[in-house]
C-alpha cells in the first residue's frame, strides 16, 4: 500500500461562511470550483461541500447541532491539529502568500525558513476564520 490520502474532512462551525472562504481558497491550492459539489443527509444532520482534484478530495462538514456552539481548538484530543499542502518550490509559497492573504486567510507567521524543522524547511502558516490551521510547505531534498 501507498499512504496517500484519498479524502479530508473537516467540520466547520458555520458551513455557510465556510464555503464563502473555502470558495475563495481552494483555487489557490490548485482545486477546479468546476468540480465542487454538495450532499445532505438529513438524518444525520450532516450536510457536506466537496472540493475535488485528481490527487485529493477536500470537504468542509455542517457541524451537529449539538456541538455548533463548541469552540474550535487544535489541542483537544482528537482535534485537528494542522493541515500541510506540500509547495513545489519557495517560490510557490512566496507568490501564493498574497492570494491567501486576499482570500481572508488570518496569517499566523509569513513565509520563511522554519530550521526546528528541518535544515531547509520553507513555510507559510495561516488559518480559516474559524481558527482551523493550515501550512504550505516546501522543503528541498526531502524524499518525493
Amino acid at each position: 500500500m501507498q499512504p496517500i490520502i484519498d479524502h479530508i474532512q473537516i467540520t466547520v462551525k458555520d458551513l455557510d461562511s465556510a464555503e464563502a472562504f473555502y470558495d475563495r481558497l481552494m483555487p489557490i491550492l490548485g482545486f477546479d470550483l468546476a468540480h465542487k459539489a454538495k450532499g445532505k443527509v438529513p438524518a444525520h444532520e450532516f450536510e457536506v461541500v466537496e472540493y475535488y482534484h485528481p490527487t485529493l478530495i477536500f470537504a468542509i462538514n455542517s457541524p451537529r447541532s449539538a456541538f455548533k456552539n463548541d469552540s474550535i481548538h487544535r489541542r483537544k484530543p482528537g482535534a485537528l491539529h494542522h493541515i500541510a499542502f506540500k509547495a513545489s518550490s519557495r517560490n510557490e509559497i512566496d507568490e501564493l502568500y498574497p492570494l491567501i492573504k486576499a482570500a481572508g486567510a488570518q496569517i499566523v507567521d509569513v513565509p520563511k525558513f522554519y530550521p526546528q524543522h528541518g535544515e531547509s524547511y520553507y513555510a507559510l502558516f495561516f488559518k480559516d476564520q474559524e481558527g482551523i490551521k493550515y501550512e504550505l510547505v516546501f522543503e528541498e531534498g526531502r524524499m518525493g
